[in-house]
């Protein structure tokens, strides 16, 4: 694949920043999730607020909406975005047993929030590991994916309706 076909890469091969400047500003959403798996014990600490470093859950959504507001910090390429809304949701499932974070991104754009929405997932998920690993190391974070995206030149994207994989 040549240089021309990749967009963050200039005509010598360096990384670039794209320049949007030309895009038309939509409305634009996205939302993703993903979970961390731990022991029942430590799940039951969560539930039962008696996790020493404090309430698990609330740390968690506000590392949601931080991780959201710092994408173009962690992510090199990403542009720095007004961000509109941010939904955060932080659910306990006992089947896994563990956390699940979802993470709804809303901006009126040129760019979409896909990585926002994916940042603000994965900054939950780590929040909830550093606050439970005293109680389990051996929590595995996973299935951080993004759901759907709206707005933009490439439409819309649903993954339960059109995957592109």
């Amino acid at each position: 694949m040549g240089s021309d076909s990749l967009t963050h890469v200039d005509d010598r091969g360096h990384a670039r920043m794209v320049d949007v400047s030309a895009k038309q500003v939509t409305r634009r959403r996205a939302e993703a999730e993903g979970h961390i798996a731990m022991a029942e014990a430590t799940l039951r600490a969560v539930l039962e607020n008696t996790v020493r470093k404090g309430d698990v859950l609330a740390v968690a959504r506000l590392a949601a909406v931080g991780g959201v507001k710092r994408t173009a910090d962690l992510i090199p390429l990403c542009h720095p975005l007004t961000v509109d809304g941010i939904d955060v949701a932080v659910e306990t499932n006992p089947d896994l047993p563990g956390i699940r974070v979802s993470v709804a991104v809303t901006t009126e754009g040129r760019t979409g929030v896909e990585m926002e929405a994916l940042c603000g997932v994965s900054a939950g998920l780590l929040a909830v590991y550093d606050m439970c690993k005293a109680l389990d190391r051996g929590m595995e974070i996973g299935a951080v994916r993004l759901l759907s995206k709206t707005g933009g030149a490439s439409g819309d994207w649903n993954r339960t309706h059109g995957s592109d994989r």
